[in-house]
């Protein structure tokens, strides 16, 4: 995990960067179950505190991850606390309160839209049409996952508003991450930014925690949400960035609402209807769409960094 960005002049890269990409996205999937399951002990704030915590608490266990930054780093790690984990974490577990999952899905599969509208407006330079196909794609999928459920009623403007705040900011965090975990390695950035938003989150996630009505199921999906879904897939995704740009990175968000149908079928006995299998097919599609182009033969992992612009770029 803690590998620095290795593409080759080409654009080109390993398919073990594909694997970084989708295992997150298969592992977020199933975060949209673990909050609800969660929500029955605890409230929401108490929520995203204990997937932090519990983060931070697993990636404590590598010894990578207390490797020393420069001082310089801190500003950024401190703000990479804030927009990838503080503020969005906390708006899912409210936004669950109001929206069904199937529309939770949708909205965070937007995540790659506003990541790329970022990344283009760093680097002054539209993205490949490829990429382009490949991303709008995935938000066509998303909107079909959802389209059944809109009619439920059981979506509130509030909660809309609160997933489009956390992917928006998404947008900002994963381009930010790029470039800290290219100079300092993914689980040192990860494991400071996750205490800096444990910090953050303390005040009013103790008091959820104190006030909380434990049962066994909501404890064990609160620590399988912290440790995987908090700890090592953000560790896996802040790698890809690094390798493969941010925008790439971001396709794991159309992994998501596949992975929630199947389990809200198998696991909550959800009926799902013919046109969210439609949707979740074409994310899937466009989480493909956006892969990294694999390298015919093995390239150094030590290979120079490819300028940023170039990684919106990258020829089809």
């Amino acid at each position: 995990m803690e590998t620095n960005a290795s593409q080759s002049g080409t654009g080109r890269v390993c398919s073990s960067d594909w694997l970084l990409i989708a295992i997150p996205g298969i592992i977020w999937g199933a975060s949209f179950l673990f909050i609800a399951e969660g929500l029955r002990s605890i409230g929401p704030i108490g929520v995203s505190f204990m997937r932090i915590v519990v983060g931070f608490l697993s990636l404590s266990f590598f010894s990578a991850a207390r490797k020393s930054v420069d001082r310089s780093a801190w500003p950024g790690i401190g703000l990479l606390g804030v927009l990838w984990f503080a503020f969005p974490l906390s708006m899912f577990p409210f936004a669950e309160q109001r929206v069904s999952s199937a529309i939770t899905g949708m909205l965070n599969a937007v995540t790659p839209i506003f990541v790329a509208i970022v990344a283009t407006s760093v680097a002054r330079k539209l993205p490949s049409r490829r990429l382009l196909l490949g991303l709008f794609t995935g938000l066509a999928g998303s909107v079909l996952v959802a389209l059944p459920s809109v009619s439920e009623g059981r979506s509130s403007g509030l909660g809309v508003a609160l997933i489009l705040a956390a992917s928006l900011s998404y947008g900002f965090a994963l381009n930010l991450a790029r470039s800290l975990q290219q100079q300092h390695g993914a689980l040192p950035v990860i494991w400071r930014a996750l205490g800096a938003a444990a910090i953050l989150t303390a005040p009013l996630g103790l008091r959820d925690v104190a006030r909380a009505h434990w049962t066994l199921g909501p404890l064990l999906c609160l620590l399988a949400l912290g440790a995987f879904g908090t700890g090592i897939a953000f560790v896996l995704l802040a790698t890809a960035s690094g390798r493969v740009g941010a925008t790439r990175a971001s396709g794991a968000a159309f992994l998501m609402p596949p992975v929630a149908l199947l389990l809200g079928l198998l696991v909550r006995g959800e009926h799902v209807v013919l046109l969210a299998i439609v949707g979740s097919m074409l994310c899937v599609a466009g989480a493909w769409g956006i892969r990294p182009r694999l390298s015919p033969t093995p390239q150094s992992r030590r290979g120079p960094l490819v300028p940023y612009s170039e990684t919106l770029s990258v020829r089809n």
